[in-house]
């Protein structure tokens, strides 16, 4: 019997992502081959709900297209999310890290809550860090066009986890 994509199966699947930002049409963003698909575990919220939506019930070897408008992928551009942070809360052992204060860097660090976030350098000047917490498609419509690899069942370690494990998935 074949497996349905479902709750706590991993599925892993290859696609090619088009992107517009509302003025020049659908462009390539990336894509996922088929020999390094991405594994994720149904249900848990790991993709945008919408390509969670267009995969759901479908069995290895099934393609999927789904198009999703900017509200239902990463939402809204937010100039808010364009904060100036000192460079002092980038010394390591009270050194600058030039290494780290690179335009174009993307850079793991925690809010006030201990949330994880990823923010990109977009300049530095004698203000601070100039970082953009917006995701990189925020603003984007989205075109997903691809293919369910495989389904597996997930172990009770990946559903207690809520990731998947192993190739294309979470390495702890």
């Amino acid at each position: 019997m074949q497996l349905k994509a479902e709750k706590n199966k991993v599925i892993t699947i290859s696609y090619r992502l088009l992107a517009d930002d509302g003025d020049s049409g659908m462009e390539f963003y990336e894509e996922v081959t088929s020999e390094q698909p991405f594994a994720f575990l149904f249900g848990q919220q790991y993709i945008l709900p919408k390509l969670e939506e267009a995969i759901a019930g479908k069995e290895a070897g099934e393609t999927f297209s789904v198009f999703i408008d900017f509200e239902n992928g990463y939402g809204d551009y937010l100039e808010e999310r364009r904060v100036i942070i000192p460079k002092a809360n980038f010394k390591e052992e009270g050194k600058k890290n030039k290494d780290v204060l690179r335009v174009g860097n993307v850079i793991p660090m925690k809010d006030d809550q201990g949330n994880q976030m990823r923010g990109e350098i977009i300049k530095v000047d004698y203000m601070g860090v100039h970082m953009d917490f917006n995701p990189p498609l925020a603003g984007y419509d989205l075109q997903f066009d691809g293919k369910i690899e495989s389904i597996r069942e997930a172990t009770p370690e990946e559903i207690e986890h809520g990731h998947a494990h192993g190739p294309g998935g979470h390495q702890h």
